[in-house]
Formats: C-alpha cells, structure tokens, sequence
C-alpha cells in the first residue's frame, strides 16, 4: 500500500468532519475547550496541519517513491507513519485539554513523514529534490512554534505555526505547480503545444517569495509585504499566461490546477491592494487558503488516485467538474460575498462551509472505493 491511499482516505474525511466542527462552533454554539487559543486558531491549525499536511505527506511518500525507485512507507512502516497523524486529530478534535499529548503526536507525524522521504531521496543522490526535506522541516518548526505558542511559552508562537505553516504549504504548491503542471498539460490536451517557462520567472519566484513569507510573519500587513506581493503578482501570472493553452478547459483534472494558480494570483492581488483600500485584513489568506491550496489539493488527490490504482488519468470521472466547479463557489462565497454583503457575513461563512463540505463528500463517494479497492489493472 502506498501512501497517497490511507492519507488521501483521511484527508477528504477530515475536510469534512472539521469544518463541520467549525460551523457548530462559529454558527451553532458548539463549545470546545480552548485554552491559550482562539476558535479562529484552532480551526488554522487543523486545516493547516490536519487537512493539508494529510495531503502533502499522501503526495510526498508517492511521489518519492516514483521520483527515486526506492520504497518510502508501505505496510507496517506507513502505519508508523500514519498512526500519530490520527491521533494528532483526535487529541485537538475537543480543543486543547490534551494539547501536549497532541504536540507530541503531531510531531512525531512529521518527523516520520520527513524520514520516510528523505531516506529515498538521500540514497539515491537526488539533490533537485532538496527543497522538498526543507520545506517539511520549516513545517515541523512552524508547527512546534504553534505548540509552544499555545501553551504559553513562546510569544507569538501560535501567529508563526499558523501564518508560517500556511505560506510554507502555498511555497510547496508553487514549487510543485512549476514542475507538474507544465508536464500534464502537455501531455493531456491531446495535441503538440509548447509550454513557456522563463528561467528569469523562477529566479524571481524563487527570491520574491521567501521574501513575502518572512516578511508577512516578521511586518504582518506592511507597504514591503504589499510590494512583494505585487510583484509576486506579475511574475505568477507570467507564468500562468506561459502555460495556457485553451484545452485545459475540456480537463477538470488540468483546469483545476489552472484555477488554483489563478486563486493564488487572486491572493496577492488582494494583498497588494490591501494598503490602498479598506479591504479587511487578511481577506487574502483565504483566497490562497481555499482557493489556491483547497483548490489544488483535491486536484492533486484525484489525479494521484486515478494514476496510481491503474485508472486512466486523462479522463477524470464525471463528478470532477460539479466538483472542481463547487470548490471555485466556496471561494469565491468566502472571499467575496462577506464584502458585497456585511450584514450577512456569517450567513456567507456558513454557505461556503456547506459548500466547501459538498465538494468534499462528492469526492469521497467518488474515490473512496478507489482507495481502498485494488488496482484496476491487476498491477502491486
């Protein structure tokens, strides 16, 4: 058993059990004990750690497998790795009565999923995949920074587990989207098209966006981080514009990637205006939070899960674009309805909660059975 299926499995549960949670307690009163954080905190870290890092870890112990021909987690071992994500889950489920036993867990989670990848990776000499040990150990750090935070111990701890998780993830989805996304869409329009991709737009990505990360942790909300954002702006949509070609759109498996790069774009746009409007702060995290990683996550899950259970992956099950079309809704309910109508604003949270949660039940009915079941094509 690889590792994209008891993860991918959990991830698409979990997306909906917790927002579940955070609509009972944002709308309907639901109490959870939470000491040290607020509702709002909670909610971050376990989209941020619990959904995301679910999907990260699924992808990254697959992908690794491919990338070096050499075993990451299977079995007995993908347990070892697996079994301290749930428990992570279950300990913050109530809020923080076991934040300790949680933190321990959750770490546990990621430096066994760090292991588990970087084993492959080191004995095959891979050094082009670097970046990726890097990005999971700024993860584990973020998230020992939450914990910390969250029992007191460290001053703004839990604003640097949250914030730094959620920029680290969106830099992996960069990364990744820059080597992927080029490839398949190649090689699923079905016809010959040549793809652009300046090397002066990775450099700029490469220094530009460590520069935003630091900065909107160290100077939230400040003129530089706007600057950056803008200029990450310019360089994204470059390359986006680079990639396009007009049969993306007839492959919900193409065009959703396609939709969350453009989310992300909708993110720094907003950022970048953010000093010359009155726009409320931080209104950009959730474009590039539901938008860019929601969206491309389950992307990503989809594609892996076809791919790897011997399913062909250039045609996506029907669902994929009342999917795909659901999760475009939930962003654009979450980010923009609250602004048009303020009045509402809790009603709007609520519709793209429910939203968010049809998309991801319409993926489990769909790819479950997928998970769980063998191979299509009678392949190990």
């Amino acid at each position: 058993m690889r590792g994209f299926r008891p993860f991918f499995l959990a991830a698409s549960l979990f997306a909906i059990f917790t927002m579940a949670m955070w609509l009972g307690v944002y709308r309907f009163g639901l109490q959870l004990q939470l000491d040290g954080l607020s509702m709002f905190q909670w909610h971050a870290h376990e989209m941020i750690y619990g959904y995301s890092m679910a999907i990260v870890a699924g992808f990254l112990l697959t992908a690794a497998w491919n990338w070096t021909g050499e075993k990451t987690a299977a079995g007995a071992s993908l347990a070892w790795v697996f079994a301290p994500w749930v428990i992570a889950r279950l300990l913050m489920a109530p809020g923080t009565p076991y934040l300790v036993y949680a933190a321990a867990a959750d770490l546990v989670f990621l430096l066994a999923t760090g292991f588990a990848i970087c084993r492959p990776i080191i004995k095959a000499r891979q050094k082009r995949q670097i970046p990726v040990l890097l990005i999971l150990s700024l993860l584990l750090l973020s998230n020992l920074a939450f914990y910390l935070g969250a029992a007191g111990l460290l001053e703004s701890g839990v604003h640097l587990g949250i914030y730094g998780g959620l920029y680290i993830v969106l830099g992996l989805v960069l990364f990744m989207g820059r080597r992927v996304i080029p490839f398949f869409t190649q090689r699923g329009v079905g016809y010959e098209v040549e793809l652009k991709n300046a090397r002066w737009n990775d450099i700029a990505t490469y220094i530009f966006y460590p520069l935003f990360l630091v900065c909107e942790l160290a100077f939230p909300q400040s003129i530089a981080g706007a600057l950056l954002a803008a200029a990450l702006l310019v360089s994204n949509s470059i390359r986006v514009n680079g990639w396009h070609t007009l049969g993306i759109w007839q492959k919900p498996l193409l065009w959703g990637l396609f939709a969350s790069f453009i989310m992300i774009n909708l993110g720094f746009l907003l950022r970048a205006l953010s000093p010359l409007t009155t726009l409320p702060d931080y209104i950009h995290v959730h474009a590039f939070a539901v938008g860019g990683i929601g969206i491309v996550t389950v992307s990503m899950m989809a594609r892996v899960t076809l791919g790897h259970t011997g399913r062909n992956v250039h045609q996506a099950p029907p669902v994929m674009t009342l999917l795909l079309f659901c999760m475009v809704l939930t962003t654009a309910v979450r980010v923009f309805f609250p602004l048009v109508d303020p009045y509402n604003y809790q009603f709007w949270i609520t519709v793209a909660g429910v939203l968010w949660m049809v998309s991801f039940t319409l993926f489990s009915i769909v790819f479950i059975p997928m998970l769980v079941g063998p191979r299509v094509d009678n392949k190990p």
